[in-house]
């Protein structure tokens, strides 16, 4: 993909050429003072990207690719290695090319980043990250799964993340800089988010984030990151299906629901993006949930009700006026444990 032209970033506590040590080259001297370590928090509650319609402009803004799979932090202690899913929920198990590679840093560290499955043009597939770990449920393990981290908020027994995004990215590009496999840096440009975007959409991505580079570290949805998409995505609950009237034991439709101010309504539905052996699969998994008692207000012959406890990942083109997805197609589904991703229309 072409890259928006990009400013090489300013050296920040280190020359250029200097390697990130976790101890002085020299005995220290006891007179001079001693720098504390600061616990490793066990979780940290992930910052969240804002989604807009346009990119912001100026030069305090740096924009990233938009990665297509499954939020996870890695922690790195004396103890070993842990992969965290957004729900605080150990992964470790399920990725562990990710888990290897993150053996060899030698020091303590928490990464944030996006584990992904690339598909042979380098774009994230989550269809294909999906496959890999089974599902619903899955037990299996995502061998080819790549993590491109774009964070760092632990390092060698400090929190930085209180420091500014552009000084945490150069530790997280030092610490990276020979990584170039199970574990990759997530490259950052500058310049016209506009015209990042309208590339990272020629390129078939999902779309970009936008950070403010002088920003520290900040849990929950405040502004600080922003995403803007090419093709809308979501997560939605499944709350009902229609069978396949083409094939015995198929879905033909899913009735998805959203949060609106801490109730489940109705958003419509998605009849495509179904692949034949996932749909089976998926269609016994609805049956395991059946219920008679709708998750919405909402009569219709012929729907399956089912428990609002699966989510479907939905792509979209845009909303109708009386709040329905437009032009929707199935992408997989989501982590149930995860309910956090779930839409929510809230005002």
């Amino acid at each position: 993909m072409a890259k928006v032209p990009r400013k090489s970033s300013q050296p920040l506590l280190l020359e250029p050429s200097a390697p990130l040590r976790g101890r002085a080259r020299k005995p220290r001297d006891p007179k001079q003072p001693q720098l504390s370590i600061d616990p490793m928090p066990a979780r940290v509650e992930p910052c969240l990207a804002l989604l807009k319609q346009k990119p912001p402009s100026g030069p305090e803004w740096l924009y990233e690719i938009k990665w297509d799979g499954y939020r996870v932090a890695v922690h790195v202690d004396i103890g070993g290695v842990k992969v965290l899913t957004r729900g605080g929920h150990d992964w470790s198990h399920r990725f562990p090319a990710i888990v290897q590679e993150a053996k060899s840093f030698g020091t303590t560290v928490i990464l944030d980043g996006e584990a992904v499955v690339l598909d042979e043009t380098g774009r994230s597939d989550f269809g294909a990250l999906q496959r890999a770990l089974g599902g619903r449920g899955g037990k299996q393990r995502a061998d080819a799964a790549v993590l491109f981290a774009f964070d760092l908020l632990y390092l060698d027994g400090h929190d930085i993340s209180g420091m500014e995004l552009t000084a945490r990215r150069h530790f997280l590009e030092e610490l990276l800089k020979k990584h170039t496999g199970s574990i990759r840096l997530s490259e950052e440009f500058e310049g016209n988010g506009a015209d990042f975007l309208r590339a990272a959409c020629e390129h078939g991505l999902e779309g970009i984030i936008a950070k403010k580079r002088d920003a520290p570290y900040r849990s929950g949805r405040l502004g600080d990151w922003l995403k803007i998409k090419c093709v809308q995505s979501d997560s939605f609950f499944i709350i009902g299906y229609e069978p396949s009237t083409a094939a015995i034991g198929g879905v033909g439709r899913l009735l998805l629901g959203a949060y609106k101010n801490d109730a489940i309504t109705y958003v419509g539905g998605v009849g495509t993006g179904f692949k034949e052996r996932e749909t089976q699969k998926l269609r016994r998994d609805l049956d395991t949930i059946r219920t008679a008692k709708p998750a919405v207000n909402l009569k219709r012959k012929g729907v399956v009700w089912v428990q609002p406890t699966l989510i479907a990942e939905i792509e979209y083109r845009a909303w109708t006026d009386d709040g329905k997805l437009r032009h929707s197609s199935f992408k997989g589904l989501r982590d149930v444990q995860d309910n956090a991703s779930v839409c929510d229309l809230s005002d």
